[in-house]
């Protein structure tokens, strides 16, 4: 259930919410939902050979974390607006902290509205993401 308009404030965020640790097998899974199976995602002399010292994760996987966090929070219903801004590459057995606030509530095209910034931290503190959205806040 999505919260109410007067209950949300700027400042005020959920909980945040541990992703992972990322598995190889999240990873593979991952793709083959998408339908991107490079091997630099899942494997290890190609990704190597490309000078990494390990698969990476595939960027989307933990937008689709940080989104989920945002919708369990405001309705994925709710949802008109959804950004992201990979800072670094994120490998499996990784975990993630995925900790948002609201950046802004406002009125605009007859709509009630919040603005969130998400943000994923790894374990060294770190930002490996960012996701901004926007929700209509239902009355």
């Amino acid at each position: 259930m999505a919260a109410a308009w007067n209950e949300l404030e700027e400042g005020m965020g959920a909980p945040d919410v541990q992703i992972g640790p990322i598995t190889r097998t999240d990873i593979v899974r991952y793709q083959g939902a998408s339908g991107d199976m490079n091997p630099i995602h899942h494997d290890e002399p190609f990704a190597k050979a490309a000078g990494y010292p390990a698969p990476l994760t595939v960027g989307m996987l933990p937008v689709g974390h940080m989104n989920a966090w945002g919708t369990s929070w405001l309705g994925a219903e709710n949802v008109r607006l959804t950004r992201a801004r990979w800072k670094q590459q994120v490998w499996p057995d990784e975990t993630l902290t995925c900790a948002g606030k609201i950046i802004k509530k406002y009125e605009e095209d007859d709509e009630r509205k919040i603005d969130l910034e998400i943000v994923s931290t790894k374990e060294d503190g770190s930002v490996a993401l960012q996701v901004w959205m926007t929700f209509v806040v239902p009355e």
